[in-house]
Protein backbone atom coordinates (compact mmCIF):
# COMPACT_ATOMS: atom_id res chain seq x y z
CA UNK A 1 0.00 0.00 0.00
CA UNK A 2 2.64 2.43 0.97
CA UNK A 3 4.58 1.70 -2.20
CA UNK A 4 1.90 2.24 -4.52
CA UNK A 5 1.31 5.56 -2.75
CA UNK A 6 5.22 6.37 -2.92
CA UNK A 7 5.34 5.30 -6.34
CA UNK A 8 2.67 7.28 -7.31
CA UNK A 9 3.29 10.58 -5.61
CA UNK A 10 6.80 10.41 -6.98
CA UNK A 11 5.05 10.56 -10.55
CA UNK A 12 3.12 13.25 -9.59
CA UNK A 13 6.46 15.17 -8.66
CA UNK A 14 8.10 13.89 -11.62
CA UNK A 15 5.70 15.38 -14.12
CA UNK A 16 4.63 18.49 -12.99
CA UNK A 17 8.16 19.12 -12.19
CA UNK A 18 9.12 18.08 -15.95
CA UNK A 19 6.87 19.99 -17.13
CA UNK A 20 7.73 23.23 -15.53
CA UNK A 21 11.63 22.22 -16.40
CA UNK A 22 10.99 21.27 -20.39
CA UNK A 23 8.61 24.84 -20.27
CA UNK A 24 11.11 27.31 -18.62
CA UNK A 25 14.44 25.25 -19.79
CA UNK A 26 15.29 24.60 -16.02
CA UNK A 27 16.59 21.56 -14.35
CA UNK A 28 13.73 20.21 -12.70
CA UNK A 29 15.07 20.48 -8.98
CA UNK A 30 13.21 23.36 -7.89
CA UNK A 31 10.13 21.88 -8.81
CA UNK A 32 11.92 18.45 -7.26
CA UNK A 33 12.35 19.71 -3.66
CA UNK A 34 8.65 21.74 -3.94
CA UNK A 35 6.74 19.33 -4.65
CA UNK A 36 8.92 16.45 -2.38
CA UNK A 37 7.64 18.51 0.44
CA UNK A 38 4.01 18.91 -0.91
CA UNK A 39 3.29 15.58 -2.06
CA UNK A 40 5.83 13.11 -0.73
CA UNK A 41 5.74 14.84 3.08
CA UNK A 42 9.48 15.17 3.47
CA UNK A 43 11.27 17.63 5.60
CA UNK A 44 13.82 20.63 3.54
CA UNK A 45 17.10 18.25 3.66
CA UNK A 46 15.21 14.75 2.50
CA UNK A 47 13.24 16.53 -0.13
CA UNK A 48 17.04 18.17 -1.55
CA UNK A 49 18.60 14.80 -1.32
CA UNK A 50 15.99 13.57 -3.08
CA UNK A 51 16.03 15.94 -5.70
CA UNK A 52 19.54 15.93 -6.17
CA UNK A 53 19.56 12.03 -6.44
CA UNK A 54 16.62 11.80 -8.75
CA UNK A 55 18.68 14.30 -11.23
CA UNK A 56 21.66 12.32 -11.67
CA UNK A 57 20.23 10.21 -14.59
CA UNK A 58 19.59 12.18 -17.74
CA UNK A 59 15.69 12.54 -17.57
CA UNK A 60 16.21 15.82 -19.58
CA UNK A 61 17.18 14.47 -22.93
CA UNK A 62 13.79 13.85 -24.24
CA UNK A 63 13.57 17.97 -23.75
CA UNK A 64 17.15 18.51 -24.69
CA UNK A 65 16.01 17.00 -28.27
CA UNK A 66 13.00 18.73 -28.73
CA UNK A 67 15.10 22.54 -28.37
CA UNK A 68 17.65 20.53 -30.32
CA UNK A 69 15.11 19.94 -33.12
CA UNK A 70 13.83 23.71 -33.45
CA UNK A 71 17.01 24.72 -34.18
CA UNK A 72 19.00 25.93 -30.58
CA UNK A 73 22.64 25.52 -30.66
CA UNK A 74 24.89 25.53 -27.73
CA UNK A 75 28.90 26.26 -27.98
CA UNK A 76 30.75 23.75 -26.80
CA UNK A 77 32.75 25.89 -25.06
CA UNK A 78 30.11 27.62 -22.83
CA UNK A 79 29.31 23.80 -21.33
CA UNK A 80 32.76 23.27 -20.44
CA UNK A 81 33.43 26.73 -18.42
CA UNK A 82 30.15 26.23 -16.82
CA UNK A 83 30.19 22.60 -16.10
CA UNK A 84 33.86 23.46 -14.78
CA UNK A 85 32.31 26.01 -12.60
CA UNK A 86 29.06 23.73 -11.11
CA UNK A 87 31.76 20.67 -9.77
CA UNK A 88 33.36 23.32 -8.02
CA UNK A 89 30.54 25.18 -6.71
CA UNK A 90 28.32 21.74 -6.08
CA UNK A 91 31.22 19.93 -4.14
CA UNK A 92 30.79 23.26 -1.56
CA UNK A 93 26.95 23.45 -1.33
CA UNK A 94 26.53 19.90 -0.49
CA UNK A 95 29.05 20.49 2.45
CA UNK A 96 27.80 23.80 3.69
CA UNK A 97 24.01 22.45 3.57
CA UNK A 98 24.78 19.63 6.31
CA UNK A 99 25.96 22.04 8.38
CA UNK A 100 22.94 24.29 8.49
CA UNK A 101 19.21 24.14 9.59
CA UNK A 102 16.15 23.15 7.57
CA UNK A 103 15.25 26.87 8.76
CA UNK A 104 18.36 28.05 6.99
CA UNK A 105 17.77 26.31 3.83
CA UNK A 106 14.25 27.26 3.42
CA UNK A 107 15.17 31.66 4.08
CA UNK A 108 17.90 30.84 1.94
CA UNK A 109 15.71 29.05 -0.83
CA UNK A 110 13.37 32.19 -0.41
CA UNK A 111 16.16 34.20 -0.64
CA UNK A 112 17.29 32.81 -4.01
CA UNK A 113 13.93 32.78 -5.87
CA UNK A 114 13.77 36.82 -5.15
CA UNK A 115 17.08 37.78 -6.32
CA UNK A 116 16.27 35.44 -9.43
CA UNK A 117 12.77 37.25 -9.69
CA UNK A 118 14.71 41.05 -9.73
CA UNK A 119 17.28 39.78 -12.40
CA UNK A 120 14.55 38.59 -14.99
CA UNK A 121 12.73 41.48 -14.55
CA UNK A 122 15.05 43.88 -15.12
CA UNK A 123 15.84 42.59 -17.72
CA UNK A 124 14.41 44.82 -20.71
CA UNK A 125 14.20 43.97 -24.35
CA UNK A 126 14.69 46.68 -27.02
CA UNK A 127 12.99 47.15 -30.10
CA UNK A 128 15.86 46.11 -32.26
CA UNK A 129 16.69 42.91 -30.35
CA UNK A 130 20.18 44.89 -29.67
CA UNK A 131 19.38 43.19 -25.83
CA UNK A 132 20.59 39.73 -27.13
CA UNK A 133 24.43 39.04 -27.92
CA UNK A 134 25.95 39.80 -31.12
CA UNK A 135 27.86 37.17 -31.13
CA UNK A 136 27.26 34.79 -28.41
CA UNK A 137 29.93 32.23 -29.53
CA UNK A 138 32.21 34.84 -27.78
CA UNK A 139 30.71 35.15 -24.65
CA UNK A 140 34.49 34.83 -22.31
CA UNK A 141 35.12 32.21 -19.74
CA UNK A 142 34.91 33.66 -16.50
CA UNK A 143 31.35 34.97 -16.67
CA UNK A 144 30.52 31.76 -17.60
CA UNK A 145 32.76 29.89 -15.21
CA UNK A 146 30.66 32.06 -12.20
CA UNK A 147 27.79 30.83 -13.56
CA UNK A 148 28.37 27.46 -13.41
CA UNK A 149 29.50 28.00 -9.65
CA UNK A 150 27.10 30.09 -8.78
CA UNK A 151 24.36 26.83 -10.20
CA UNK A 152 26.60 24.51 -8.51
CA UNK A 153 26.63 25.94 -5.14
CA UNK A 154 22.67 26.58 -5.50
CA UNK A 155 22.13 22.83 -6.57
CA UNK A 156 24.34 21.37 -3.60
CA UNK A 157 23.16 23.80 -0.99
CA UNK A 158 19.24 23.77 -1.68
CA UNK A 159 18.69 20.78 -3.86
CA UNK A 160 17.76 22.60 -7.12
CA UNK A 161 19.77 21.62 -9.92
CA UNK A 162 21.22 24.86 -10.55
CA UNK A 163 19.06 25.57 -13.94
CA UNK A 164 17.58 28.43 -12.97
CA UNK A 165 20.71 30.05 -11.73
CA UNK A 166 22.32 29.00 -15.39
CA UNK A 167 19.39 30.43 -17.63
CA UNK A 168 18.78 33.39 -15.64
CA UNK A 169 22.49 34.12 -15.62
CA UNK A 170 23.20 33.50 -19.19
CA UNK A 171 19.67 35.22 -20.43
CA UNK A 172 19.82 38.50 -17.90
CA UNK A 173 23.26 38.49 -17.57
CA UNK A 174 25.15 38.02 -20.63
CA UNK A 175 21.92 38.28 -23.10
CA UNK A 176 21.54 35.44 -24.27
CA UNK A 177 18.69 34.35 -26.23
CA UNK A 178 16.35 33.08 -24.24
CA UNK A 179 15.56 29.63 -26.12
CA UNK A 180 18.94 29.24 -26.50
CA UNK A 181 19.58 29.84 -22.27
CA UNK A 182 17.33 27.28 -21.64
CA UNK A 183 18.58 24.83 -24.11
CA UNK A 184 21.86 25.25 -22.25
CA UNK A 185 20.18 24.63 -18.55
CA UNK A 186 18.54 21.66 -19.81
CA UNK A 187 22.11 20.17 -21.17
CA UNK A 188 23.43 20.30 -17.68
CA UNK A 189 19.75 17.95 -16.89
CA UNK A 190 21.73 15.45 -18.55
CA UNK A 191 25.33 16.17 -17.31
CA UNK A 192 25.72 14.46 -13.81
CA UNK A 193 27.66 17.23 -12.62
CA UNK A 194 25.32 17.58 -9.34
CA UNK A 195 26.79 13.97 -8.71
CA UNK A 196 29.76 15.15 -5.73
CA UNK A 197 26.46 16.99 -4.30
CA UNK A 198 24.40 14.24 -4.40
CA UNK A 199 26.54 12.04 -3.15
CA UNK A 200 27.01 14.26 0.50
CA UNK A 201 23.33 13.56 0.62
CA UNK A 202 23.21 9.74 -0.69
CA UNK A 203 26.07 9.04 1.83
CA UNK A 204 23.63 10.46 4.66
CA UNK A 205 20.78 8.52 3.82
CA UNK A 206 19.23 12.23 3.04
CA UNK A 207 16.60 10.72 0.31
CA UNK A 208 12.77 9.25 0.06
CA UNK A 209 12.47 5.99 -0.75
CA UNK A 210 13.03 4.26 -3.94
CA UNK A 211 9.43 3.68 -5.25
CA UNK A 212 9.25 7.23 -4.70
CA UNK A 213 12.55 8.11 -6.97
CA UNK A 214 11.77 5.30 -9.50
CA UNK A 215 8.32 7.21 -10.05
CA UNK A 216 9.27 10.52 -10.08
CA UNK A 217 12.31 9.79 -12.77
CA UNK A 218 9.19 7.83 -14.94
CA UNK A 219 7.15 11.35 -14.80
CA UNK A 220 10.76 13.69 -14.85
CA UNK A 221 11.11 11.79 -18.59
CA UNK A 222 7.77 12.40 -19.56
CA UNK A 223 7.04 15.83 -18.11
CA UNK A 224 10.03 17.25 -19.63
CA UNK A 225 9.47 15.86 -23.22
CA UNK A 226 6.46 17.49 -22.93
CA UNK A 227 7.29 21.22 -21.36
CA UNK A 228 9.90 21.17 -24.11
CA UNK A 229 7.47 20.91 -26.79
CA UNK A 230 5.15 23.37 -25.68
CA UNK A 231 8.22 25.57 -24.94
CA UNK A 232 9.05 25.26 -28.63
CA UNK A 233 6.20 26.95 -29.57
CA UNK A 234 5.52 30.33 -27.75
CA UNK A 235 8.03 33.57 -27.69
CA UNK A 236 10.55 34.18 -25.82
CA UNK A 237 8.66 36.78 -23.95
CA UNK A 238 5.92 34.44 -22.87
CA UNK A 239 9.13 32.14 -21.86
CA UNK A 240 10.33 34.71 -19.71
CA UNK A 241 7.07 35.75 -17.80
CA UNK A 242 6.11 32.42 -17.61
CA UNK A 243 9.14 31.74 -15.67
CA UNK A 244 9.18 35.09 -12.97
CA UNK A 245 5.51 33.51 -12.58
CA UNK A 246 6.80 29.71 -11.66
CA UNK A 247 9.99 31.34 -9.52
CA UNK A 248 7.39 33.83 -7.38
CA UNK A 249 4.87 30.94 -6.84
CA UNK A 250 8.08 28.88 -5.64
CA UNK A 251 9.08 31.83 -3.24
CA UNK A 252 5.84 32.10 -1.61
CA UNK A 253 5.19 28.77 -1.01
CA UNK A 254 8.87 28.77 0.74
CA UNK A 255 7.78 31.65 2.44
CA UNK A 256 5.32 29.82 4.10
CA UNK A 257 6.61 26.57 5.10
CA UNK A 258 9.68 28.87 6.62
CA UNK A 259 7.11 30.70 8.28
CA UNK A 260 5.46 27.78 9.88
Amino acid sequence: MFVTHDLLAGIGVGLISGLASGFTGTSPGGGLVIFSVLLLGAEQHMAQGTSLIAQVPPTGLAGVRRYWQSGNRSPLQWIVWIGIGFLVGGAGGGYAAAAVSDAILQWTYVVYLVALIAALVLRRDRKDGSHEADNPKELPWLPLFLIGMLAGFSSGFMGIGGGLAITVGLAAGLRVPQHQAQLVSLIFSIIPTNIPAAWIYWSKGVMVGWPAIIGILAGLWIGTDSGARMANGVSKSVLRRTMIALVALMAIYMTYKALN
